[in-house]
């Protein structure tokens, strides 16, 4: 299922595997940024952090995802949140089946 993504904050999507290998976890992005259920989200292969309120924390988060040995675009990605609020923009990790259609 696509996770929605926020129009008016930044965002970042990591790739559960990579969360995984780094030893990521749910607690240590709570205990930086305090997010609610609906500000860390997991799809199939995606890991959805956000809406990010204060960029010197997105700032933070991202030093400490490339410490933890992460690749920025390849490992996790952010989005900015700067589009207009009757555009809503879906993610999902390439990796699911798709429906096709006629």
């Amino acid at each position: 299922m696509p996770l929605e993504l926020s129009a008016k904050h930044p965002s970042l999507l990591i790739r559960r595997s990579a969360f995984e290998r780094a030893g990521l976890t749910r607690a240590a992005f709570d205990e930086r940024l305090g997010l609610t259920d609906e500000e860390f989200r997991v799809e199939g292969d995606l890991v959805l952090v956000g809406p990010i309120l204060e960029e010197d924390a997105l700032q933070d988060v991202i030093g400490d995802l490339e410490g933890a040995g992460l690749v920025y675009f390849d490992d996790f990605f952010d989005l900015s949140g700067n589009w207009p609020e009757w555009l809503v923009l879906f993610a999902r990790d390439a990796g699911r089946s798709r429906v096709t259609g006629a």
